[in-house]
């Protein structure tokens, strides 16, 4: 089948190219396998070693506790060991942990090479593959060493989504209700027509999810690849779920669920959402699975909130709901912000 580029973004001054219909098996006609270099994970070598045979190929620790500065050094003592130069194209074949990774070490190897990502997840599709942020963790604090990069191409092989376990795909619909929560009350209301096994079931509704989301992601980064401004809305949810995540090694998704049912409970709080549209929104998730509640420690997670990048002196520029499919960033100061999490925790 011949492959189609169904979507073309300009951010910054880099034409990202994201093509449809593509099968892994066809990646040597986009990319000569003499200049490509392939990131993967141990796992996923596993899966398609076969297929990929013809490549140069690094293979790294699978998880988020192997995403790293030492993990990305290793790769790129590979690459100089195998003679990689500045005509290289790294192919990041992932999940978030890859192609984040390998998004960092295109952008700094050789101060540049060429970036093609396979996002292997449905989190990674919709989300952490687009827009050019990339890079690893420091310690206990998500992503705070890193670049913006934006891809050449992105290849959707939909066929990949095959291995994926219940809580992957649960994971990715995450960030599909943050989407529509932040930007497209329509597609919201898609998702509460549907569920996870009708998209998992039907090809062509799964496809034409994966294709709005990445429109909606990519129109805000395109106005604000810096995030200075607008990009910042896709952090709904992100702030106290990064800590969540980490703190309690929960799954991204599971994290994020949890921020969005708090960040809409803030903007209850500020007069934003009403009841009903919070609740809404809490039986979304709830719907396709995800966590609406936990028994979290506000003292275990202020102190990682404080390190979160949206911090600006004694404020968090905390991302609020002003109703359904309409997001907005408010200051939040560090004092009143805590006392809600706390009146929301008991």
């Amino acid at each position: 089948m011949a492959m189609s580029i169904f979507q073309t973004h300009l951010i910054g001054n880099n034409t990202v190219n994201i093509h449809d219909q593509f099968f892994l098996h066809q990646l040597d006609a986009l990319v000569p396998a003499d200049k490509a270099f392939l990131i993967t994970d141990e796992h996923l070598y596993e899966n398609y070693a076969d297929v990929i045979k013809n490549f140069k190929t690094i293979i790294l620790p699978s998880g988020e506790s192997h995403k790293t500065q030492s993990t990305v050094d290793t790769a790129i003592r590979q690459l100089l060991d195998m003679g990689a130069d500045k005509d290289t194209c790294i192919v990041g074949l992932g999940g978030g942990v890859i192609t984040d990774m390998a998004g960092y070490v295109a952008s700094i190897y050789k101060r540049g090479v060429r970036l093609v990502l396979i996002p292997t997840s449905v989190l990674c599709m919709v989300d952490a593959c687009l827009g050019g942020k990339n890079g690893v963790n420091a310690g206990d604090f998500k992503n705070m060493v890193g670049t913006i990069y934006q891809p050449d191409m992105i290849l959707y092989d939909y066929q990949l989504l095959s291995t994926l376990s219940k809580e992957e795909w649960v994971s990715g619909f995450a960030e599909i209700i943050k989407h529509a929560s932040i930007a497209d009350l329509n597609l919201f209301e898609w998702l509460e027509q549907h569920s996870l096994d009708d998209f998992q079931t039907h090809s062509h509704w799964l496809r034409e999810l994966i294709q709005r989301n990445v429109r909606i992601k990519l129109e805000i980064v395109k106005k604000d690849e810096k995030e200075k401004n607008d990009r910042k809305l896709l952090n709904f949810g992100h702030t106290l779920g990064h800590a969540i995540e980490k703190k309690y090694q929960m799954p991204h998704g599971h994290a994020i669920s949890l921020g969005m049912v708090f960040a809409a409970h803030v903007s209850g709080h500020f007069g934003h959402m009403n009841a009903d549209e919070i609740i809404r929104l809490r039986h979304l998730l709830q719907a396709y699975h995800l966590p609406v509640q936990h028994d979290w420690s506000v003292e275990e997670l202020m102190p990682m909130i404080l390190q979160d990048k949206k911090k600006e002196g004694k404020f968090l520029q905390y991302v609020l709901l002003n109703g359904l499919g309409n997001a907005f960033t408010k200051a939040v100061d560090l004092v009143s912000f805590e006392a809600l999490l706390k009146d929301y925790s008991t």
